[in-house]
């Protein structure tokens, strides 16, 4: 039987969601990650589908979601934060990364697939239950791991989360419930100033702050030492990534200083693992990442990773 493929998840919805010309999470950014990935061997693009109010409403207040999805303008901006901006176009992009992160559970437990990368837009880590935040409207990690657990009966889903901002939204979602692990390496001080050690939430949140100018040989640490003999402590039946590529040394919005190699190893070690003990099932999803000279390299290795690991699992 030959290897099963990584699929990557896009639609071109996501290009539509535009906060501004001189905002960083711009229409760029997704595609520079699809041309990058493009042709890649061992992997299969497919259209990402749009979440249904069912899967949103696993994480998030649909009260809430109704409103911004109301706040839509036809033309110009709507600004729901200091960082955060709606434009025509804006819902159809958030509703296709969450749609892609849970059609990517849908195919994977299918057996029509190993594992996934979301290459979608805006991110979403920061999201809260009832609140739009950091460039994030929709949580779609935590969106994907409640359909994970609602459809697919996953009792214990690992979230991974390497961007080099905190994934705030993500450890509210999750901090009062033991079912779900989440683990995030990230730069301390930073936005948005969340995300330290002491923050356990009921013994399933690990932070794992580095200080500015921490560079591959503090975050390889972090994580050998304590992320990933945390993941194997727990056993999860799934593993979700929020793959963000901002502390990469060149990014312009924070001062960690990680090399492309670095996104490749740690991708190597969480799905070395994914093979011994869930088949092998990742999916990522596309957070930060703002110098898009280094983005694009950074999402290759990045897929070639989880590509190359797609012919390990039993």
């Amino acid at each position: 039987m030959p290897p099963m493929k990584t699929l990557i998840l896009h639609h071109d919805d996501c290009l539509n969601h535009n906060p501004g010309k001189m905002h960083p999470e711009s229409i760029q950014r997704v595609r520079t990650v699809v041309e990058a990935l493009d042709q890649l061997p061992g992997t299969e693009k497919l259209p990402a589908p749009l979440a249904s109010p069912e899967q949103i409403g696993r994480a998030h207040d649909l009260h809430y979601w109704q409103t911004v999805t109301d706040a839509e303008p036809v033309e110009g901006r709507v600004m729901l934060d200091e960082d955060t901006f709606l434009s025509s176009g804006s819902i159809n992009a958030a509703l296709r990364g969450s749609g892609a992160a849970c059609f990517a559970l849908d195919q994977i437990y299918a057996g029509r697939a190993r594992n996934a990368f979301c290459a979608t837009r805006p991110p979403g880590h920061h999201a809260l239950v009832n609140k739009a935040m950091g460039f994030c409207l929709l949580n779609h990690v935590a969106i994907a791991a409640r359909h994970a657990q609602a459809v697919h009966g996953a009792e214990k889903v690992a979230i991974l989360d390497f961007d080099v901002h905190h994934g705030n939204g993500t450890q509210a979602i999750f901090e009062n419930d033991a079912s779900v692990l989440y683990i995030s390496s990230h730069q301390d001080p930073l936005y948005p100033g969340t995300g330290h050690a002491d923050e356990t939430g009921c013994g399933n949140i690990l932070n794992l702050p580095l200080p500015p100018n921490s560079g591959s040989t503090e975050f390889r640490q972090a994580w050998s030492t304590l992320g990933l003999p945390a993941l194997h402590a727990f056993a999860p039946d799934l593993i979700l990534i929020s793959a963000g590529f901002d502390a990469h040394q060149a990014d312009p919005l924070a001062q960690l200083n990680l090399q492309f190699d670095d996104y490749h190893w740690i991708t190597r070690e969480i799905c070395n693992y994914a093979a011994e003990v869930c088949n092998g099932r990742v999916v990522s999803v596309l957070e930060g990442g703002y110098d898009l000279d280094a983005l694009g390299p950074c999402a290759r290795t990045h897929v070639q990773a989880l590509a190359s690991s797609t012919n390990q699992a039993g």
